[in-house]
């Protein structure tokens, strides 16, 4: 009797799970339990859940499709002869007399993609700046066929965007939806909608593979700030287009490939434009057609935890590297070294400092909570207008010297001199340039590198090979110290770490 209610029960149990029984014709009779149905189940809500995110990534192409168009560029570009510098020779000026130089130009065509917004009743086109840059004429092209011709209403360098108005009836053109891209997250849906290569209307699908990278520009003028980075493929003429989100949302506008690294084909790294900082200047392109900042005048970079006992702050932290001169920083008397922990009371980081700045109005006066030395102070700034990205950035080469110095954590190191000092881009001459770096020493495993020229060592300024020497000579080899650095033109601090 006991037997049969266990067994009454555990019938139950199974017949409740969805599995089948069938009696096995043994000579002991057991029972074996089959799986079928509920293998069957288990593929039924497999199948379901896959048809519900297919339905849910075509609604959003469905949503965001329409909206996407093709924009065609003709610009008239200036480019060098490559017989200028030869007619510029002194021997040949002297026979011949001064070169006949005639600036020469030709037309460049070339393919982006856009997308069509709303704004303030108004039917707009989003896209790239790079992507209108230098153009004499402007051909929107929609899904169905449509064309018309368009004027740039406002552009920005810096951001990389541009906003274009329609020549003619747009009644029937369809917008999109601008997102959130501060709710994007790490293994999100991404699809990328354009015309690479000037195949119109290009769907592509991948995942946010990263957040808020920050990159060099391809012109080699400026730098990307809080990219997004998806694997789903971007191609040349996908620029300006949109990157969306499952739900049908503009969450990005696509803008950079990555392609090599090292003379190394890499594939699957591309990058947009987040959305919402292209939202909060939307209003200055359409009024003034260009984006005014305000500028605080310094380079900054995050105080890493290895960093954070030497500054007595949290690590994440903002810490100037460099305070440019003529500016409002440098008339506040902020320093290298100085951690920037709030502004006008709101707290501050490495990431979002040159946000918070760029959005205050221009000409205010702001509080700067700083961090000086372990203790807290607070400095009043006038902020200026932000530069143009000309002004503010420079290219350089990397190059190498000779001299001879203390070798000290695999670092081999020597004088600036003036050639170098000119090919690097430097302001002056001071500091210590590295010549050689001994791969696995510590100084390498820290990523120092040939041609960072090192301006101070634990704060202690070197401005020549004696500083160097006199400074290194009274440190163990495994000490940790914290090495002030520039490299690409930029000042930066690298801790040697054990």
């Amino acid at each position: 009797m006991r037997k049969g209610w266990i067994l009454g029960i555990l019938l139950t149990l199974i017949l409740a799970t969805g599995a089948s029984i069938a009696w096995v014709g043994n000579q002991d009779g057991k029972i074996t339990i089959g799986t079928e149905v509920a293998l069957a189940q288990e593929t039924s809500v497999n199948q379901a859940i896959t048809d519900s995110g297919q339905a849910a990534i075509k609604q959003a192409i469905a949503n965001v499709g329409p909206a996407v168009v093709r924009i065609d560029v003709t610009a008239v570009v200036s480019f060098t002869s490559p017989f200028d510098n030869f007619f510029n020779d002194p021997f040949f000026r002297r026979f011949f007399g001064e070169p006949f130089n005639v600036p020469q130009e030709r037309e460049r065509r070339a393919i982006g993609s856009g997308v069509v917004i709303e704004y303030a009743g108004e039917k707009l086109v989003l896209t790239n700046a790079h992507v209108i840059d230098q153009a004499t004429t402007i051909r929107v092209t929609s899904l169905d066929g449509q064309t018309w011709t368009a004027q740039v209403v406002g552009s920005d360098t810096q951001l990389d965007v541009a906003v274009l108005r329609l020549d003619g009836d747009t009644t029937k053109l369809a917008t999109a939806e601008l997102g959130d891209s501060s709710s994007v997250e790490i293994g999100d849906w991404a699809i990328a909608i354009g015309s690479p290569i000037g195949l119109s209307y290009t769907v592509t699908m991948g995942i946010i593979s990263a957040l808020n990278r920050n990159i060099e520009k391809p012109s080699g003028i400026g730098r990307y700030e809080n990219l997004i980075q998806t694997d789903a493929a971007i191609n040349p003429g996908n620029s300006g287009g949109p990157l969306v989100n499952a739900s049908g949302q503009v969450i990005g506008i696509n803008t950079a490939i990555a392609r090599q690294s090292g003379g190394i084909a890499i594939e699957g790294i591309n990058f947009a434009i987040s959305i919402d900082p292209v939202k909060e200047v939307l209003n200055q392109l359409v009024a003034t057609g260009k984006v005014t900042r305000a500028y605080l005048g310094l380079w900054h970079q995050e105080v890493t935890a290895s960093m954070a006992e030497k500054f007595g702050v949290a690590p994440g932290a903002a810490v100037v590297v460099e305070v440019v001169s003529d500016t409002p920083a440098e008339a506040a008397g902020i320093q290298v070294g100085d951690v920037i922990t709030r502004i006008d009371g709101e707290v501050v980081t490495h990431d979002n400092l040159n946000r918070v700045i760029s959005a205050k109005p221009v000409g205010i006066a702001v509080d700067l909570e700083i961090v000086r030395d372990k203790e807290t102070i607070h400095v009043t700034v006038t902020l200026e207008e932000r530069p143009s990205e000309e002004e503010l950035y420079g290219s350089t080469a990397p190059g190498a010297t000779e001299s001879q110095a203390a070798m000290k954590f695999g670092l081999t190191v020597g004088e600036v001199t003036p050639n170098l000092a000119q090919r690097l881009g430097l302001h002056s001459r001071q500091g210590v340039v590295i010549i050689e770096v001994e791969s696995g020493s510590r100084a390498y495993w820290a990523g120092l590198q040939v041609d960072d020229v090192i301006l101070e060592i634990d704060r202690q300024k070197i401005a020549s090979v004696d500083d160097w020497n006199e400074i290194v000579s009274g440190m163990d080899e495994d000490a940790n110290p914290m090495f002030t650095i520039v490299r690409d033109g930029r000042t930066r601090f690298l801790p040697l770490e054990e």
